[in-house]
This record gives structure tokens, sequence and C-alpha cells, in this order.
């Protein structure tokens, strides 16, 4: 009987119907066919188990979507586990305080979760963000994983999503129209009478929806110079940086020599802008009209000033946290779903 190979290590169907309605660790211990102690393991000590076991168990605890208890349930204080892009000097800054401030005067524990903007790893992204056990989740991420939100929505949690909207939600969003963003820019150079429009955008999800709101609003006003072979978009990886405003700049100027206004997807990439067209001789906003988005600290401090579309994160912070503290806590919320919109900021760079 050599060369036959062994049958691989897939955990059985179950056999049984649950009429609590909630998945027990007994439940997975039967269909991994291993002991609770060992599903306790896996859980909290995965490095003390042997690969092969550690699959099947895992296998076994996405197959019944197992949960384990949350803290709240365990007598602990109450988790709020928070995935997000960046933490640190990005234009979440003001979102991120205001969740922990919320969350703190309610005697909630927040948890950051930095993510990136790669989105190959959502599915281990999300797992991750469960094991913690959380009350409840925000997500500043946009999730585009039908697998991960699938398992959001079946865990049961509350979950708040913000920095956008969709037409399908999880559970609770307050966010903004990352297109309705773009195209009020657009408009906006149109009425400055501006003709020949750029634009520099990272290439995280959201970010491309506000670029194409933009793309989408130039189109239509018939702003998109006729000579230009391409879309008149320099592209840069998120997260973007001052450099990126820089290089994007000197790229645009070569395909479109007239250039006249650019949207950046961030203040960030903005300056960028001001200092490489200050470099070039161009006078902003006489030659070049620059507009920004995230009002960031130093937005108005640049030289000339940089106009710019503000939202309001801190209050989304606030909002997004008093949601969940309620929704943990068994009280109803009036508005789950809610766009807290946007303002232009006119300074003198446009």
């Amino acid at each position: 009987m050599t060369g036959l190979k062994p049958p691989p290590l897939t955990p059985k169907k179950p056999r049984f119907r649950r009429v609590t309605g909630r998945v027990t660790l007994a439940d997975v211990a039967r269909v991994a066919q291993v002991s609770q102690q060992t599903i306790s393991r896996v859980l909290n000590t995965p490095e003390t188990v042997a690969l092969p076991t550690r699959s099947l168990v895992l296998a076994a605890i996405k197959l019944l979507n197992y949960l384990p208890l949350s803290n709240s349930e365990l007598g602990q204080k109450k988790m709020v586990a928070v995935l997000i892009p960046a933490i640190s000097g990005t234009i979440f800054d003001a979102l991120i305080k205001s969740l922990n401030d919320t969350l703190g005067e309610h005697d909630f524990q927040m948890v950051m979760n930095e993510s990136g903007y790669d989105d190959k790893d959502e599915d281990f992204l999300l797992e991750e963000l469960l094991e913690r056990q959380p009350d409840g989740i925000v997500l500043a991420r946009l999730l585009k994983s039908e697998t991960a939100l699938e398992r959001l929505r079946q865990s049961g949690i509350p979950v708040v999503e913000v920095w956008g909207t969709t037409s399908t939600p999880i559970d609770m969003l307050f966010g903004f129209s990352n297109e309705a963003i773009g195209e009020a820019v657009a408009h906006y150079f149109k009425a400055l009478g501006r003709q020949a429009p750029g634009l520099i955008s990272g290439d995280d999800p959201r970010t491309i929806l506000k670029s194409h709101g933009y793309l989408q609003a130039l189109k239509k006003l018939n702003m998109l110079p006729e000579n230009v072979e391409k879309s008149p978009v320099a592209w840069m990886r998120s997260p973007t940086n001052l450099g990126g405003g820089r290089a994007g700049l000197v790229q645009l100027l070569k395909q479109i020599p007239k250039l006249d206004c650019i949207f950046c997807s961030t203040d960030m990439i903005a300056m960028g802008v001001l200092i490489e067209a200050k470099s070039r001789g161009l006078r902003v906003p006489e030659d070049l009209a620059v507009f920004g988005f995230g009002d960031l600290p130093f937005s108005a401090d640049t030289d000339p000033p940089l106009s710019t579309v503000r939202v309001d994160g801190a209050a989304i912070g606030q909002r997004a946290a008093q949601a969940l503290i309620d929704r943990i806590e068994g009280r109803p919320v009036a508005r789950p779903i809610l766009d807290m919109g946007f303002n232009l900021i006119r300074r003198l760079s446009a």
C-alpha cells in the first residue's frame, strides 16, 4: 500500500442541532475531533499546537462561525476594536482621538488595529480582529472581501463603518460620500473658470472612489482636455506623501503643459504640489489652483494657505462610539446610518 497519500485534514460536517443558537467550544471540539483544551490552546497560545492540528481547529471554527465569549460576557471591561489603514500622522487623527475619548468616558477600552492599504489579507485581518473577542467593531477601512463581510454579518457583533458610504452597510454607518467630494471639487474648478484640470490620487479603494467622482464630473462638465490621450491622473501608492505630490505635478505637467488646476487626494500631496510649483516658478493660484483633502493642521499655514475639503472626523468618531455603546448596552440607536457630509474650505491656493 505504499505511495498512497493520506486524506487531507478537514473537519467533519456537524450532525447535531444547536438549541441555544450559539456555537460552543464543545461544538468546535466535536467537529474537529479534538479536546476542548486543544481548542483553547489554539485560541490563546497557538504556537504550542502542531500546525496540522491548528489548521484543523481553525477550519472547524470557520465552518461553524464560532466566536469566543466577549469581554462583557466574561465580566471584563468592554472592548471596542478599531480597524484603520494608518494610525499616526494621518487624516484619521481626529477620528481616533474622538473614538478614544468617547469610549473612555463610558469605561470602554479601545484597541487599535492598523491594517495598511493592501486588501489581499482581509480575511486574515478580520479573523485576527475577531480573536480579540471585541464587544463592538469600528471599520475605518473599506472591506472588499465578501467572505470577510459575511463573517462580520453573522458574528452578531455591533459594527460601525466610518469614512465612507455604501448602499449595503454591514450594520451601522457614519461617513460621507467620497464620490460627492470629487464631484464638488470639479464643479468648484468649473466655477473658477479653470480649463485644464489634473488629479494626483492615492490608490486605496475609498480614494479611488473620490477620484472617480472627480473625473466623471469633469467629463460631464466638458473640462477634460481633448489633446490628452490618457486621463489626467498621476496615481500614487497609498499611503501617499509629500514627495508623491512633487512627483505627481512633474508627471502632469509633461502630460498637460497648460495645466491650471489640480485636485489632490490628501493635503500632504497638495503641500508637495505647492513646493514643486514654487520651485518651477509657477504662481499659485494665478497659474495653478490647488485643492486638497483633509484640512490637516498645517493646511491653513502653507504658502499660500491651502484650499481643501474638510470632514468632521471628531463628530464621526463621537457618533460612532456612542452608537456602539448604546447598541452594546441594549439601547436603540435612533439613526444608525447617517451621511455626515463635508465642507469645501476656500483659501488662497484656489
